[in-house]
């Protein structure tokens, strides 16, 4: 990956839905090597896949929540089953295993407290293995969907 392909993943993060044709003139490309670029850079799975970005609370989805898991028995099938499970929560958005005193992050988004209220009790604490669970409710929100930070550092640049 080199600079251009850093440029035209920015600009694909700031807008999915724009054109080649625009993609080629804000990276400096004409649109044939642009696009032939693009594919490679999907084809290669750096680019997972293109979705619009909904504004949570106007689709009726006021509460986020993260929520630090802690399971017993460390092992993979532990693991394994977990993310099955977790997969399977649409009120999931985000899972990750983590260090420190949890086993999980989850980032959870629901209607509101009663929704939480209800995933919490009739689907989470109901799995087998978890131990304790710890929630942390979003009271607003700064920055949410953030580009990833493409750009390397001459040093870093040069290290490879």
């Amino acid at each position: 990956m080199d600079a251009i392909d850093r440029k035209i993943l920015a600009e694909l993060q700031r807008d999915g839905r724009i054109s080649n044709v625009e993609l080629a003139e804000r990276v400096n490309l004409s649109p044939s090597p642009c696009l032939r670029r693009l594919k490679r850079l999907e084809s290669a799975g750096l680019i997972e896949g293109y979705s619009a970005l909904l504004d949570r609370r106007k689709v009726g989805l006021g509460l986020t929540v993260f929520v630090e898991l802690k399971i017993e028995g460390h092992s993979t099938k532990t693991a394994t089953r977990m993310r099955k499970v977790v997969a399977g929560m649409e009120e999931v958005v985000a899972c990750h295993i983590v260090s420190g005193p949890a086993d999980f992050m989850l980032e959870v988004v629901v209607e509101d407290l009663e929704a939480y209220e209800h995933f919490l009790l009739g689907k989470l604490l109901e799995v087998p293995g978890v131990s304790d669970v710890r929630s942390d409710f979003v009271i607003s929100t700064i920055k949410s969907n953030g580009a990833l930070p493409l750009r390397r550092s001459d040093a870093a640049t040069a290290a490879r």
